[in-house]
């Protein structure tokens, strides 16, 4: 299949907060009986929402992102990102008070968004590679395995063009419904294989996968670019997996091991 057709470009190249129209007032809290009604319209057009305590909060985002800053990470790109980006609109409704914890959550058929803390580390390590910093941003980047689309919309700040690849179409068309209200016209969606990468937007400066295999699919590193860096998750030889670096020069990869990680596993083909 083409490009053109498995290829969703979503819109403007500005991520900006969807408006929603809020209800009167007078419709959010009930009129008393016992009272005047001229009254009680008095004090219902008195009445505010709380403010900087609701999942809507950038209180609640920057309180995130000051507890990854404790927890030694680096990266301000990413975390004026993570401040921008409200992850709780990317999680089922019942799990969206957890949304700002540093802990995995479920999306459905297996998988999981990653904790904040993890994205954080594996796009701090890319915004590390040669390119990222002649550049001061990810580039070309391409991200396998789309998910729920959330670390999607944090490369959308930080990458001149994203390509994001999803093997399960459930997920690729929930990816596709969670990002259209941000208009990202620098995304690109694509359902389809993720070990292939995408050869049609190569090379990428950066790319970041969110399944881990026994190893690298040669695919990813023929499709990075020289100066480009790749990071991914792979099993290690004393079990488990541990996040791996990859950097593209002109003479060859060379490979970099680093702490240990959690991630689904990565497979081929699509459902």
């Amino acid at each position: 299949m083409s490009d053109k057709r498995r290829g969703f470009p979503l819109g403007l190249d500005k991520l900006a907060q969807p408006t929603t129209a809020r209800a009167p007032a007078s419709a959010r809290e009930p009129l008393r009986p016992q009272r005047l009604l001229h009254q009680a319209a008095q004090d219902a057009a008195r009445s505010a929402a709380p403010s900087g305590l609701g999942l809507d909060s950038a209180h609640v985002r920057a309180r995130m992102v000051d507890r990854l800053r404790a927890e030694g990470l680096r990266g301000e790109p990413i975390f004026e990102a993570m401040g921008r980006v409200p992850r709780h609109q990317f999680v089922d409704t019942a799990l969206a008070n957890q949304a700002y914890e540093d802990t995995s959550l479920p999306i459905g058929l297996g998988q999981t968004i990653s904790k904040p803390s993890v994205i954080a580390r594996m796009l701090g390590l890319l915004l590390e590679g040669a390119n990222a910093r002649r550049e001061g941003h990810l580039g070309r980047a391409l991200e396998i395995g789309t998910g729920c689309g959330y670390q999607a919309a944090l490369l959308a700040c930080i990458a001149r063009h994203v390509v994001s690849i999803e093997r399960l179409r459930p997920l690729f068309d929930k990816a596709r419904a969670n990002l259209a209200p941000w208009r990202l016209d620098q995304v690109r969606l694509v359902y389809g294989d993720g070990m292939l990468g995408h050869a049609p937007r190569a090379p990428y400066d950066s790319i970041v996968a969110a399944a881990g295999g026994e190893d690298l699919p040669p695919a990813w590193l023929e499709q990075l670019a020289i100066g480009g860096r790749l990071v991914a998750p792979m099993q290690s030889t004393g079990g488990g997996q541990v996040l791996v670096v990859v950097d593209r020069t002109a003479t060859g990869w060379s490979r970099s091991h680093h702490e240990g990680v959690h991630f689904v596993p990565l497979k081929s083909g699509v459902l």
